[in-house]
């Protein structure tokens, strides 16, 4: 459980977004837990997740305070003026040319409100910010897409609300600094990269060791389901070889063949139930996943 009375060292910042869809909610989510007052301007649309998921929606904006504004118009461009003089740090999610034409292009908005910061939400960086994507086409992009499966999460989107939090951190202390606001950008194909780095240094390959070559570190099938077992150091290993009757003390080879045959009929031979309870008594973290 997160603690009753977390830090607010936000307190005080007012947070301004256009960002829609994942990224930016997610960051606004993390902002306002960090004490930060957040407000969200949606078009008269609404945001597309208000209609394609609206129970997440709801979840994600219950802390955030939203209007609608045409900004398309003069009169709610006025309106958006106002928030932005009142604001610490802008949040935005458009390509460079959406935001040109809305006349929050970086340089004409420090000069019009040389304090803000802001923290643009891009694709990718630099000449491939006008590219069209989303979070499976960056998650593609770096090898993170098995066959014709889709990834179990919005590992990009998810990702990129996470550095899109950090860089508001990071404007607010270097405002703090310089006593101007400053621009950043987080682009959501190099919070992908990011995310990838493992996969890249071979570590989750099937070669590598928390990719399936180490018998400790897998899914396994069992009497009436699955188990994730993460017995990767030593004296893990060596318990859940002991449990499995593997030779070779405390230093087991877990990339063994006969390791892996080993450890698969210990599995195999047991229930949910079972497994849950040997790997509590016998300090092993595994986790079971029962069939429905």
């Amino acid at each position: 459980m997160p603690p009753k009375n977390p830090p607010k060292p936000l307190r005080g910042i007012r947070i301004l977004s256009l960002a829609l869809n994942v990224p930016g909610p997610m960051a606004l989510v993390r902002l306002a837990a960090m004490g930060a007052r957040c407000t969200k301007i949606e078009p008269p649309v609404g945001d597309p997740m208000r209609h394609y998921n609206p129970e997440a929606y709801a979840s994600i904006h219950e802390n955030i305070h939203t209007l609608s504004l045409d900004l398309r118009t003069e009169a709610d461009q006025k309106v958006l003026d106002k928030h932005l003089a009142r604001s610490d740090v802008l949040l935005t999610s458009f390509r460079p040319s959406g935001l040109a034409k809305l006349g929050l292009a970086w340089k004409a908005l420090h000069k019009r409100h040389p304090s803000l910061s802001q923290v643009a939400i891009v694709g990718a960086h630099g000449a491939r910010a006008e590219e069209p994507g989303h979070d499976l086409t960056y998650m593609a992009e770096n090898d993170l897409v098995a066959g014709l499966d889709l990834p179990p999460t919005l590992y990009a989107d998810m990702g990129g609300s996470l550095m899109a939090s950090e860089a508001v951190l990071q404007s607010v202390l270097l405002k703090e600094r310089s006593n101007k606001g400053v621009y950043l950008e987080v682009a959501l194909a190099s919070a992908s990269a990011y995310l990838g780095l493992p996969r890249q240094w071979g570590m989750t390959l099937p070669s590598g060791a928390v990719g399936g070559a180490h018998a400790g570190y897998r899914i396994y099938p069992c009497k009436n389901g699955r188990v994730a077992v993460a017995a990767l150091e030593p004296h893990f290993a060596a318990a859940l070889c002991d449990l499995a009757g593997v030779a070779g003390g405390k230093r087991p080879d877990m990339f063994a063949p006969d390791t892996h045959a080993a450890v698969a009929w210990c599995f195999a031979s047991r229930t949910c139930a079972e497994l849950d309870a040997l790997g509590q008594a016998l300090d092993i973290p595994l986790h079971t996943l029962k069939d429905h």
